[in-house]
């Protein structure tokens, strides 16, 4: 707990807020709006920082209304730091003045305003050794890759494929991957190399001038970050048994399944491939954790994780920020400073 001071709390704060879908530019606005309802399970956070990530881009453009429909206008984003001077009768793990951070609910999305109101299993204390600026920055990215290394049963020893390992997930998953006593293989951009290789990667393959699956061979996990074409590729460089685990490919039938489509089919493409490999294909939905961001906490606390940071924006340049997003050239996260 910090020495934080308990402080008379304005009904109305100001957000960041999707007012239609479309252009970044067009569809951003900075309003008042009334401060969220702390339910028995929540904690409200005076948010100090938060992260974005593509997918709050993809809900601004509209990409993904039938997916994650949204009323508008809506507050934007989900990964968030900051102080809890709020909580609900059912919360015992979190005291007024905590310094804590979270990836929100989807029902609790709006991170990028002064206050934000957060069921408590979604939330942790922040690792003690790093800013609210650095905290905001991993709760997505990280539960993402810790999730899907953990569902592809990482171990020591592994032989790890991690694609783009300059963005957000990646840099994440690269470190991960190496606390866990992994060989990694990475993917990147020329001018990316050096400062990927420094976060820990055992082989950097610049994909403008190397072929990665003439490189890695009998890759125990290839975890599939950009889909497309990479998805049905990662059966080429996985051994016989192996696993290809994803977070943009297509839906494995088990994953389809609970999202009620039982009739679905895994593509006939990734089908036989994963067949004729005898392997495993895993579609990973991350979902906020709060004990899972515990484990990210001591990870941090140990230096055997580092925030990865492109550049940290001021609330009134959010829109900025966003368009930094929509560039493509972020090498990890883009932060917002609310506070």
């Amino acid at each position: 707990m910090s020495n934080y001071r308990i402080k008379t709390i304005d009904p109305e704060m100001r957000a960041l807020q999707i007012i239609k879908y479309g252009e970044i530019k067009d569809s951003l606005a900075v309003n008042e709006v009334t401060i969220p309802a702390v339910q028995a399970k929540d904690v409200l956070i005076e948010v100090k920082a938060a992260a974005i990530n593509p997918i709050d881009k993809s809900i601004i453009l509209g990409n993904l209304q039938g997916f994650l429909p949204i009323p508008l206008p809506s507050t934007s984003a989900y990964d968030v730091s900051g102080v809890v001077v709020g909580k609900g009768k059912e919360v015992m793990d979190f005291a007024i003045g905590d310094l804590v951070y979270s990836r929100v609910p989807q029902e609790q999305m709006g991170t990028i305003a002064e206050y934000v109101a957060v069921t408590s299993g979604a939330v942790s204390k922040k690792p003690g050794n790093i800013s609210f600026e650095e905290a905001a920055s991993l709760p997505l990215a990280g539960l993402t890759a810790l999730q899907s290394l953990e569902v592809a049963g990482i171990k020591e020893h592994d032989k790890v494929l991690i694609h783009a390992g300059s963005g957000g997930v990646g840099s994440f998953a690269i470190q991960y991957a190496k606390a866990k006593g992994a060989y990694v293989y990475t993917t990147t951009s020329t001018t990316n190399v050096s400062w990927v290789k420094d976060l820990g990667a055992d082989r950097v393959i610049d994909y403008k001038t190397e072929d990665y699956k003439t490189i890695v061979k009998d890759a125990d996990i290839v975890f599939d970050t950009l889909g497309n074409n990479y998805t049905a590729e990662a059966f080429q460089v996985i051994k016989k048994g192996g696993i290809v685990v994803s977070v943009i490919g297509a839906m494995d039938e088990e994953t389809a399944k609970l999202f009620g489509m039982a009739d679905y089919k895994l593509p006939e493409d990734l089908a036989k491939a994963k067949s004729d490999k005898e392997a495993t294909y895993k579609y990973v939905f991350m979902h906020p954790n709060g004990e899972h961001l515990g484990q990210i906490k001591s990870l941090v606390e140990d230096d055997k994780i580092k925030p990865v940071i492109d550049k940290v924006y001021p609330f009134s340049d959010s829109v900025e920020a966003f368009t930094h997003l929509a560039s493509g050239r972020a090498k990890g996260k883009i932060v917002i400073k609310i506070a």
